[in-house]
C-alpha cells in the first residue's frame, strides 16, 4: 500500500494529518480516543479497530471533494 500525504493542520509536523491511499482510502493520524464515556457509547467495535479524534477543521480544509 502506497500513501499520499494529503495534508495538516499540525504546526509541528506531527498529527493529526490526513493520507490517501492507492486504492483511494484515507488514513487518519491523529490522537487516540481514550474517554471511557465517549467509548462507551460507540458501537459495532470490531476487533482491531481503533478511534482517533480528528479535527473538523483538518477534514474540511483537506478531506477530499469527490
Amino acid at each position: 500500500m502506497k500513501l499520499r500525504k494529503i495534508g495538516t493542520t499540525s504546526q509541528d509536523g506531527g498529527c493529526p494529518t490526513l493520507y490517501e491511499t492507492d486504492t483511494g482510502d484515507i488514513v487518519v493520524q491523529g490522537d487516540r480516543l481514550t474517554v471511557p464515556e465517549a467509548l462507551a457509547q460507540l458501537s459495532d467495535v470490531l476487533a482491531g479497530e481503533e478511534f482517533v479524534v480528528v479535527p473538523r477543521t483538518l477534514l474540511t480544509r483537506f478531506a477530499p471533494k469527490e
